[in-house]
């Protein structure tokens, strides 16, 4: 399979892109090359120049920002068929955070300079990419909200059930990385997932996370807190 008609089968199963239809996909999928990351290989850092949008085909990728003091803090994990790097794509700035694959991973990639070719031909096409960007905002938005007014059981709960969503029960994510997902101690994420396993909901193991009854997981992020 050819790497347009691969990004074309990706494309069409994100929530975003289905929308726009079989053609505007093939435009957007004609446009794509491929790379391939090691594991821990840095795919951009904060400050590179915004020049492509990538979907990623196999792997896992980190996302994440620091300070100059060395701390860090993950703002997504991304699996197959996700989409990112659009808002550097689109006003040509830098990078606002970097991007790490956690392991080997291969990507699709389209150049900055095609895609605004391919919008400013396709007006329809602009709009629904100025949707996506909106609801990217309003996913930060949501983020920011739950880093402020919930406990850090519930956070954490609800970062483990969407990340068992996309990844299946058992997932590869080190408490360390958790830790920085929700904003807090890497000590205080591990007493809370040590409660967890203890009452059966998780198990754990070297570098994983296994949900082990995802209503239960469920049901502690669904509780406000506030």
């Amino acid at each position: 399979m050819s790497a347009p008609q691969g990004l074309a089968r990706l494309l069409a199963t994100n929530a975003f892109f289905a929308e726009m239809g079989e053609d505007a996909i093939a435009a957007i999928a004609g446009l794509c090359r491929t790379r391939s990351l090691a594991r821990h290989e840095v795919l951009f850092q904060k400050g590179d120049p915004g020049d492509a949008l990538y979907a990623l085909r196999r792997g896992q990728i980190r996302i994440a920002t620091g300070t100059a003091d060395g701390r860090s803090v993950t703002l997504n994990l991304l699996g197959p068929g996700d989409v990112f790097g659009e808002i550097a794509l689109l006003d040509g700035h830098p990078r606002t955070a970097e991007a790490v694959a956690l392991e080997a991973a291969e990507l699709f990639v389209i150049e900055r300079r095609d895609f605004l070719g391919l919008l400013t031909r396709d007006a329809a096409m602009a709009v629904r990419i100025i949707g996506f960007l909106c609801g990217r905002l309003r996913w930060m938005s949501e983020r920011m909200e739950e880093a402020t007014l919930l406990p850090l059981d519930t956070r954490l709960a609800r970062r483990l059930t969407l990340l068992s969503e996309d990844y299946g029960a058992e997932i590869q994510v080190t408490q360390t990385e958790l830790a920085a997902f929700v904003g807090a101690a890497r000590e205080s994420v591990n007493r809370v997932l040590q409660d967890w396993r203890r009452a059966g909901i998780i198990d754990l193991g070297r570098s994983r996370v296994t949900v082990r009854t995802a209503r239960r997981l469920a049901a502690l992020g669904a509780r406000s807190g506030v």
